[in-house]
């Protein structure tokens, strides 16, 4: 979807500073509070056309202190976007005063009526990826994610929206780890503040701290759609990472793993691995990217393979097992080149376990808390990337791993609680600086491994959705999104819906655990048929549920559905989206969206009647753009094979579709020209 002028113009009513020193960040230095950089501190501009559509103005100044303060605030001109991060570097020889109030956000949107629309992130519950709305009022609505985790996502959502009588307002921030926002009403509209969590600490000489980033897309009017439409626009043009220079696409995954009963890819050899892609290839199934997870390198033989805590013991280990690769995974790599597929592995590379190579050789660069009365804490570390020497060496051991390897996809993972170790190591009135030094040292460890090797694309991981604020998301795309769910279609459809509106490049994998009943069990799935795949129509990745051995009539299923699910994704990227219910995650309910590509005269529609629902029928609503309502949509039921033609007027006043519960379907339509 593409902005009105009256979005345009709103967005500079808005967040447009003709002076740029006069962006409302906050800081105290010592006792005095500043917003913005003052005058006094002969602040500097420098504007620089980044390309057409791109505008960045880079303000520095230094205070008395030997503080140089650095602005960097964007504009974009196709999109009602304005963007910003504030940084303070103590350039003087001595420790700088004590920094508090360090926000990168404090001011009052004006605007009547404000209304709050917030999530909880990935919670690791059933509720996961839900969200509220909440009236803003004198008394401020604090919300962060929770304190005792340190992962942006875990227990609130980065990504927000503020509604106002007449104009809307998306909101996310970029940290990796703990922000906070609040927000109150005031006379004239909503005031809102946004920062790290925890931050009073002075600066040694040379150090550098910066706030959160901040982004506002801001839409004219009341729709909501609307909105949603214009983010992910924006998303797919200006935040997701490309693969070699070009915008993703829709891909299939496929992975060996579990190999004759072991855990994750502890039984991943480099026979099984290369046979494994012959087979698939064979098939005609040739997958766009192979996948190897955790378990490559070595573990502790004091555990079995047949349980968690096998691979787990093996973290911190960055080199491959050589009694099971002993060419290293490179063979692997070079198969997948000359296939023209990508080669993706996973890594946690932010963690060691006790004993592992990286814990032994490297111990000064891990932050460890043995006395922990928690086992996880006493046997496992968290790399100190507040440490430059620390986040040089894994910078260079990661990259060397990436080169030996031949890995053009690098998915990390992150299965942490980052903030029980910065609070361990806290110092004296230094609260905070481990995180964000941290924080900026992942950032640059990511830059600098997609620097060091041109086409390579970052899959972010952290126990699921954990930490997919918008500056990882700048870096990465969440392929695995939550370790929730899995095979639960009601939930699978609320945790889609927030998905396909605020980061809307992910994966997905068909399977079903929904009982006659209504309930869900992993360990007894529903027979494969049809509806296993439905869930996955329209999302942008595909992952392959069967190993190369299975079943002729499953292979022959898998065929049928990747084809669908190939035309349907490809329409989804490009088309706006239009959910067509309200989405409970109920299984006594209906699920339909639609995705639009008016660009190409093409959409399609996508309905799911959950297992326990008694509703026979479901008439919504399409949208129609307005010219098209005089012109003949023509249908294809991808799963019956039926075709017919409606009028636009026809499908704009009312869409009805049947069919037998736990059961739906995916059709494509084309617009007459």
């Amino acid at each position: 979807m593409k902005p009105t002028i009256a979005d345009l113009k709103k967005s500079n009513e808005l967040f447009y500073f003709q002076d740029p020193t006069l962006i409302p960040v906050t800081y105290k230095i010592g006792d005095k509070k500043y917003v913005g950089i003052p005058k006094e501190f002969s602040p500097k501009a420098e504007r620089k056309i980044i390309d057409a559509n791109i505008v960045m103005y880079f303000v520095t100044a230094k205070t008395p202190e030997g503080l140089t303060l650095k602005l960097e605030y964007k504009q974009y001109r196709d999109f009602p976007v304005f963007e910003w991060t504030f940084y303070i570097t103590n350039e003087s020889d001595k420790n700088s005063p004590q920094i508090t109030e360090f926000k990168v956000f404090d001011a009052v949107i004006k605007g009547e009526k404000p209304v709050l629309l917030h999530g909880n992130g990935d919670p690791f519950r059933a509720d996961g990826y839900t969200w509220w709305r909440t009236e803003v009022t004198k008394e401020p609505i604090i919300k962060h994610p929770y304190m005792w985790d340190g992962n942006s996502c875990m227990g609130e959502n980065p990504y927000m929206r503020l509604i106002f009588d007449g104009f809307l307002v998306n909101i996310a921030i970029g940290w990796s780890a703990a922000w906070q926002s609040e927000i109150s009403k005031e006379e004239n509209g909503a005031r809102v503040v946004i920062g790290q969590k925890k931050f009073n600490t002075y600066l040694l000489p040379g150090e550098t701290v910066r706030t959160p980033s901040i982004t506002f897309l801001v839409a004219d009017g009341n729709d909501e759609i609307k909105i949603c439409n214009l983010w992910r626009s924006f998303y797919y043009g200006h935040i997701m990472p490309r693969a070699k220079g070009e915008p993703l696409k829709p891909l299939v995954a496929a992975t060996h793993g579990n190999v004759n009963g072991t855990v994750e890819f502890t039984g991943a050899t480099e026979e099984n691995q290369l046979e494994a892609i012959d087979k698939w290839i064979e098939m005609g199934l040739k997958p766009d990217i192979w996948w190897i997870d955790a378990g490559w390198f070595a573990c502790d033989k004091q555990y079995s393979p047949y349980t968690s805590d096998y691979w787990k013991s093996g973290v911190g280990n960055l080199c491959v097992d050589p009694e099971r690769f002993p060419n290293t995974m490179a063979p692997i790599g070079e198969k997948c080149a000359q296939e023209g597929m990508d080669f993706l592995v996973w890594s946690e590379s932010e963690r060691s376990h006790v004993g592992t190579k990286s814990y032994v050789e490297h111990h000064d660069y891990f932050l460890h808390d043995k006395e922990s009365p928690e086992k996880w804490f006493r046997e496992n570390s968290l790399v100190n990337l507040a440490n430059p020497e620390a986040c040089d060496w894994l910078i260079d051991t990661l990259d060397a791993f990436i080169k030996e390897n031949k890995i053009t996809v690098y998915r990390q993972d992150f299965n942490y609680q980052p903030m029980h170790y910065w609070d361990v190591h806290q110092e004296e009135n230094r609260e905070g600086i481990l995180e964000n030094l941290h924080i900026q040292g992942l950032y640059r460890f990511w830059d600098t491994l997609v620097e060091r090797n041109p086409g390579l694309w970052i899959d972010n991981c952290a126990m699921g959705g954990r930490r997919n604020d918008i500056e990882l998301m700048r870096r990465a795309v969440p392929l695995h999104y939550s370790d929730w769910g899995y095979g639960d279609a009601n939930m699978k459809q609320g945790q889609y819906r927030q998905m396909l509106e605020w980061i809307p490049y992910f994966k997905s994998v068909p399977y079903a655990y929904d009982q006659p009943d209504g309930t869900m069990d992993p360990k007894n799935p529903q027979p494969w048929s049809e509806y296993n795949f439905l869930a996955t129509m329209t999302i942008p990745m595909f992952c392959y549920p069967f190993k190369f051995d299975a079943e002729e009539k499953h292979l022959k299923l898998l065929k049928w559905a990747r084809d669908i699910w190939l035309d349907s994704a490809v329409i989804s990227m490009a088309g706006d989206y239009y959910p067509l219910t309200v989405c409970r995650r109920s299984d006594e309910d209906w699920y339909a969206a639609q995705f639009d590509d008016a660009e190409h005269l093409r959409g399609c529609v996508h309905f799911m009647r959950n297992i326990l629902c008694e509703q026979d029928e479901i008439t919504v609503p399409l949208h129609v753009d307005g010219e098209n309502l005089g012109k003949r949509y023509h249908f294809v039921d991808r799963y019956t094979g039926e075709e017919f033609d409606k009028m636009g007027y026809e499908i704009k006043d009312g869409f009805t579709y049947s069919c037998p519960k736990r059961s739906g379907t995916l059709m494509i339509y084309t617009i007459e020209k």
